[in-house]
């Protein structure tokens, strides 16, 4: 199993979940109740925890790029069959040792040109071989939700049901080799090439959990989340114990490329019009732009029908800033499906 926390730096509440899982992963090992080995990386990001602009942290981009540290993680499929040529079997458990052995040797050749890369090189050679990967993370305002591969949703579904997500986006690739994906759409790439001759398991069961919006730190919730992962984890065997059962899943998950996401009509202040988790209505107003010289309101309405899981946290937006985002159960964009 593999945990991180901190890959976007100014990202707290992750962190802090992090910290609670730490203390009670101690104690369960020294229970002898772990059925593997844990990794887990509090702290995944100190390049971006060194980066403060104005007494801020800024630890989404890097300063010295530009580059979101949890973009453009290497693809290494293509590589990753061509070692795999006359190798595989026809059993999935020695598939899953031979894949992984040629993963870690695929990456092990690389060498990375900067301190980004090789912060992205040290996390993937952490998680390649792990059979669960939870990257932790929150919005600027948000309820909690997850991201996973539509391939793996089967396995992930019960994460989304101990967390109370509200949200649960699926993609088989949403364009923009974020680090979840860069162990599960591999996964499924493979099987895609060598899946009709050769038993190719999923591999890797990798999911971003977003705790909610920045501001939302506290002991409460990181025990609340910690436990969560740890039921999911014991419900997935990784944890000797008997699971609690299963919740109510809080929201059906849908597809990443139906959610919409609403950019601002004109500058002004704005106002929020609907809460977060709110299941919204098609037409339904969410957002008013108040014009700071004319007064004039501007209303921002929903085109579809789904719950209202993050929303922009400054009060005062310029033409064209994101403003929050909704899910959608049909699929409307293309491209690249993640914003910086």
């Amino acid at each position: 199993m593999y945990i991180q926390a901190g890959l976007h730096a100014d990202e707290t509440p992750g962190v802090m979940v992090a910290l609670t899982l730490l203390e009670q992963l101690r104690r369960l090992e020294d229970d002898g109740k772990l059925r593997g080995e844990v990794v887990l990386v509090c702290n995944a990001n100190p390049l971006g925890l060194s980066q403060w602009l104005f007494g801020a942290p800024v630890g989404r981009f890097d300063f010295a790029s530009g580059r979101n540290y949890n973009r453009d993680f290497p693809m290494l499929a293509g590589k990753i069959a061509a070692a795999l040529e006359g190798k595989l079997t026809q059993d999935a458990g020695e598939n899953l040792v031979i894949i992984r052995q040629a993963w870690k040797a695929a990456l092990t050749a690389r060498r990375p040109a900067t301190l980004f890369d090789g912060l992205q090189h040290q996390l993937m050679l952490l998680a390649h071989d792990a059979d669960i990967v939870l990257d932790l993370h929150c919005s600027r305002e948000a309820a909690m939700h997850i991201y996973t591969g539509q391939a793996i949703w089967a396995e992930a579904e019960p994460l989304a049901r101990y967390l109370g997500a509200v949200a649960s986006l699926l993609a088989y690739d949403s364009g923009a080799s974020s680090f979840d994906e860069a162990q599960s759409l591999t996964w499924w790439q493979l099987k895609q090439q060598f899946g009709a001759h050769y038993p190719i398991p999923a591999g890797t069961v990798s999911v971003t959990v977003e705790h909610r919006g920045q501001r939302d730190v506290s002991y409460e919730m990181a025990r609340q989340d910690a436990q969560a992962i740890i039921d999911y984890l014991t419900h997935q065997g990784f944890i000797d114990g008997i699971a609690p059962p299963l919740p109510e899943l809080v929201g059906p998950a849908t597809p990443l490329a139906g959610s919409e996401q609403f950019l601002a009509p004109a500058s002004g202040i704005l106002v929020h019009r609907a809460q977060l988790g709110e299941v919204i209505d098609m037409g339904q107003p969410l957002f008013d732009v108040i014009d700071t010289t004319s007064g004039v309101i501007t209303t921002v309405h929903s085109k579809t029908s789904g719950v209202f899981y993050m929303r922009r946290d400054v009060r005062f937006v310029k033409h064209g800033d994101p403003l929050g985002r909704v899910t959608g159960a049909t699929p409307q964009r293309t491209g690249k499906l993640l914003g910086a």
